[in-house]
């Protein structure tokens, strides 16, 4: 093959290239002319990099300064500007006390629609609790007299670590306003409730002043009705107790402790009796039974939501020659007025069981013995079986009775008894409640045995059919 000269060229020159040594000179300063450069443009780069670094640097202090005289602009315009007006004064409450108390309104409105074979003692409607012996003839009506209001005041200052407040409960059983033709549609107001409340939270010690509860009745404790609410199923037939104007002393026993809490109850109570003939309230003949204080304790263990237990027990004198000894004295001129009870409610689950049991010597008074007055024996009480079936629905049956001594009602006989010798009241309704409003359908049936000479015997039943509306405020 035959070489090209050029190539035969190109091998000369490299030869002669690695045999000089000028030539190698000459590359090794190209190489170091070259990494110059190379680090020359590096330098650049970074000084370029530094460069738009300070820029950045400089605009960012450009836009904090115009933000920092927007804000002093601002400023300066708020400090010219005339001031805004004044805020309108706040509206008065609509409703006050004294200063540091607080005040609660609340009560319900309960509507009775009732159909009944008989006329009722204390009254027909939603106050019917046993038969009038011979009564005939049915009625009906609508009945709205349970409705309550209730103001409860707390938080007024005593000494130390008492603090005060007041209860006062009022409903409209207070009779009819004349005999006019609207005088139904206008019934009047009555005083249930009103005393004042002494209270030591870190002692559980609280004192109630006024007209209130006797502790026999059971206030915890009662059947549950919508048509029987200040007059309660089996109330004077199997449920005794009444309000006087007196003082109670209540003690949490295990206070501040975990479980059950015990309470024990004292109280001491305005004397009463039967025998009132003035229409005002000068206590002259309320006097037949000598002003005698009435005096009760009862002692109380719960578990909240779950069950209660209670006992109770009542002790008065009765003097019927009242307080001049001028008055008449049938039978016995004095004896005392004695009563004990035992009461319990127990909600396992779905159910509401509840249970009052009481006995008793003159205790008419506080609605024992039928309301006759003597000195009459009486035992009774209450059962009631309940059954939520939802939340909403509910089923109760309710037995209540009440049984004097008949030697006594016959021996009292013209004298304060007026010949009721036992009732039996059979009760059950069907409520739907929702929120706080509340509808029932309720059936009642009474039986009362009775005589007029204490020989003879007459038997009286009613029944009352009822439809009930209740609002809970």
């Amino acid at each position: 093959m035959k070489r090209h000269p050029l190539f035969f060229a190109l091998i000369a020159a490299m030869g002669l290239a690695a045999a000089d040594p000028l030539f190698a000179q000459s590359t090794s300063k190209q190489d170091e002319i070259k990494a110059l450069k190379a680090l020359v443009n590096k330098q650049q780069q970074q000084l370029n990099q530094q460069q738009q670094d300070l820029q950045s640097l400089r605009d960012s202090i450009t836009k904090l300064e115009g933000e920092q005289n927007h804000q002093q602009a601002q400023i300066q315009a708020q400090a010219s500007a005339p001031p805004p007006p004044p805020a309108p004064a706040p509206a008065p409450p609509t409703f006050t006390s004294a200063p540091g108390i607080s005040v609660a309104f609340h009560g319900f409105i309960d509507a009775t629609a009732f159909s009944q074979t008989k006329s009722f003692t204390f009254g027909n409607g939603q106050n019917a609790e046993y038969p009038v012996p011979g009564s005939s003839g049915s009625l009906s009506g609508v009945d709205v007299r349970n409705t309550r209001f209730m103001f409860d005041l707390t938080g007024a200052q005593v000494a130390g670590d008492w603090t005060g407040g007041a209860h006062l409960e009022m409903d409209f059983f207070g009779g009819n306003n004349g005999t006019s033709a609207y005088s139904q549609e206008q019934p009047i107001p009555r005083l249930r409730q009103g005393y004042m409340v002494l209270t030591n939270p870190n002692t559980g010690s609280t004192i109630k002043i006024g007209q209130q509860w006797d502790l026999m009745f059971p206030l915890e404790d009662l059947p549950d009705s919508l048509s029987h609410i200040a007059f309660p199923l089996g109330y004077g037939a199997g449920i005794i107790g009444w309000r006087f104007p007196g003082i109670v002393w209540q003690q949490d026993i295990n206070h501040g402790s975990t479980g059950p809490l015990w309470q024990f109850d004292l109280g001491a109570f305005e004397g009463a009796w039967n025998g009132n003939t003035t229409t005002d309230n000068n206590y002259l003949t309320p006097g037949s039974a000598g002003f005698r204080p009435q005096v009760e304790a009862k002692i109380n263990v719960a578990e909240k939501g779950d069950w209660m237990v209670f006992a109770a027990a009542h002790y008065s004198e009765i003097n019927l020659a009242g307080v001049g000894g001028t008055q008449p004295t049938p039978v016995k001129r004095s004896f005392t007025s004695d009563a004990y009870e035992l009461g319990a409610d127990w909600t396992p689950g779905s159910w509401v069981l509840k249970a009052v049991l009481y006995t008793g010597d003159g205790i008419g008074q506080i609605f024992g013995d039928l309301s006759q007055f003597g000195d009459i024996k009486d035992t009774g009480g209450f059962g009631q079986v309940g059954y939520k079936f939802t939340p909403n629905w509910s089923a109760n049956v309710i037995y209540a009775t009440s049984k004097p001594n008949e030697n006594d009602v016959v021996n009292w006989l013209g004298n304060g008894s007026t010949g009721l010798l036992k009732s039996r009241q059979s009760a059950a309704n069907l409520q739907y409640t929702i929120g706080p409003f509340a509808y029932s359908l309720e059936f009642i049936h009474d039986i009362l045995d009775t005589t007029t000479n204490g020989t003879n015997r007459t038997t009286t039943s009613g029944n009352q059919v009822s439809l009930s509306a209740f609002y809970k405020f």
